[in-house]
């Protein structure tokens, strides 16, 4: 089995890809393929999330991209920002991820969520796409004050 522990940050091209989901380019630990079938071990340092386009280095050299596997998701669109915003609240309120678009949000299907953007007056479509949520408004690991932190950090998902 293939193992990789490092993000690549270099300039060589990658030679593999390596295609996965959401969740799964949430998990530092995983069992996974290739997309030519070879089984691959990800071990990298606790709370990395992959985005799509990230390149990993393989211990045998190799650099292997990252790409952002399509799932099913649920788009909401709103008549005006003001309900498009009212909608995002609600959805940030529930510390669900949430890819912002041009005039859209997206979030994963879940038949709850979906009946509330609807009661919220939005319009939802259901839709097979890659998902790139927003990074969260603190880093992994942060503080809260009565813990003794006295300032936010903003994630910086790689």
């Amino acid at each position: 089995m293939l193992l990789i522990e490092n993000i690549y940050t270099g300039d060589a091209a990658p030679t593999a890809r390596l295609q996965l989901d959401f969740d799964a380019r949430t998990k530092s630990r995983l069992r996974t393929r290739l997309a030519d079938g070879e089984e691959v071990g990800l071990f990298l340092p606790r709370g990395t999330i992959l985005r799509g386009g990230n390149r990993l280095q393989a211990q045998d050299g190799r650099i292997v991209e990252v790409v952002s596997a399509p799932e099913e998701l649920l788009e909401a669109r709103c008549a005006d920002a003001s309900a498009l915003a009212r909608v995002a609240y609600h959805l940030g309120n529930r510390h669900v991820a949430v890819q912002v678009g041009d005039g859209w949000l997206r979030i994963q299907t879940d038949h709850v969520l979906k009946t509330m953007l609807v009661g919220l007056g939005a319009e939802v479509s259901s839709l097979s796409a890659a998902f790139e949520p927003e990074a969260g408004a603190y880093a992994h690991g942060h503080h809260h004050a009565e813990r003794g932190a006295t300032e936010a950090r903003i994630h910086q998902y790689k």
